[in-house]
């Protein structure tokens, strides 16, 4: 496995010279399985462009771009590059689209086809000239064929998404991102007269195993990329709630389960690249330059990092 990192920021792109190190561009990542030829594509955020014209430099005539393209989610900073991904354009181009279903009513085509209309962009989407294929995801297991196989997580967002394990001789690689740790949503005062002590009994029982569904999820991983948009005081301070971890908790999640790469990711757009140099050096222990006492390699994900399974 080859995986490379082509937009590592949350919400919204944020280039300028303060993000030329990290990258500005929202989440990307690739996906390659060398010896089967297999090209994966995590998410389309606005990073999604820059893989695209390297894919289309790198094209053979001869032989038509393929590529299968994993949404988390459909949230705006993780589709926003697609309409931009100058291979869609191409006749002999095939993509399969695969993401969770949000509305049983509004399949995945539609949310993604409602870019690609006159109010927001020239184009139409019935007007794309590769062959595009949407395949629904819900939790679960699936043989992807020849030897890669796939299990999905509901992770706890606003909107419903997806992590990602991907498992192929012998390597697995596994994206938790968006998410934050799940808590007891009944858990309030005890003299309030609407406190139900049963309910919040049960309530704190699902969460904690939801919380260990997910450790499970990423256990043994050999790299796993990981929400951490912010850390434990900013978290506790102000942002329980909003759908992103701290990085603590993606640390200790990370150590108690055996990662052996956790990769930091969906930076938040007000971190300059020394504030997130500064974070490395509290956090990290440096991609590629050791690991820490535990066995752990620890590191800030980067646009244009590339890392070999």
């Amino acid at each position: 496995m080859r995986i490379k990192f082509w937009g590592v920021r949350g919400s919204i792109p944020c280039p300028g010279p303060l993000t030329t190190r990290y990258g500005g561009n929202t989440a990307c990542i690739e996906l390659h399985l060398d010896e089967s030829k297999r090209h994966i594509i995590i998410d389309a955020g606005s990073g999604i462009r820059e893989l695209g014209n390297q894919m289309m430099a790198q094209h053979n005539s001869g032989e038509p771009i393929q590529a299968e393209i994993f949404l988390t989610h459909t949230h705006w900073d993780h589709i926003m590059g697609f309409p931009f991904f100058a291979p869609i354009y191409l006749p002999d181009a095939r993509f399969t689209i695969y993401g969770p279903v949000t509305y049983e009513d509004e399949p995945l085509k539609e949310v993604l086809s409602g870019q690609w209309t006159y109010r927001y962009f020239p184009v139409r989407h019935e007007e794309l000239s590769a062959h595009v294929a949407y395949e629904n995801l819900k939790e679960g297991a699936y043989d992807m064929g020849r030897g890669l196989s796939l299990q999905t997580k509901y992770l706890n967002h606003p909107l419903l998404c997806l992590g990602y394990r991907f498992e192929y001789q012998g390597k697995v690689f596994c994206t938790a991102y968006d998410t934050e740790p799940f808590l007891n949503v009944f858990d309030g005062d005890p003299n309030d007269p609407n406190y139900d002590a049963d309910v919040v009994e049960q309530a704190e029982k699902a969460a904690a195993e939801e919380n260990q569904r997910i450790e499970r999820f990423v256990s043994g991983a050999d790299l796993l990329v990981f929400d951490t948009q912010y850390t434990e005081q900013e978290y506790r301070s102000a942002r329980v709630g909003w759908g992103h971890s701290p990085m603590e908790h993606a640390i200790a999640v990370a150590r108690r389960n055996n990662v052996k790469r956790l990769a930091m990711f969906h930076h938040d757009i007000q971190r300059t690249d020394e504030q997130l140099d500064a974070l490395a050096r509290q956090y990290g222990t440096g991609t590629g330059t050791g690991t820490s006492s535990d066995g752990i390699e620890i590191f800030f994900a980067r646009e244009g990092m590339e890392v070999h399974l």
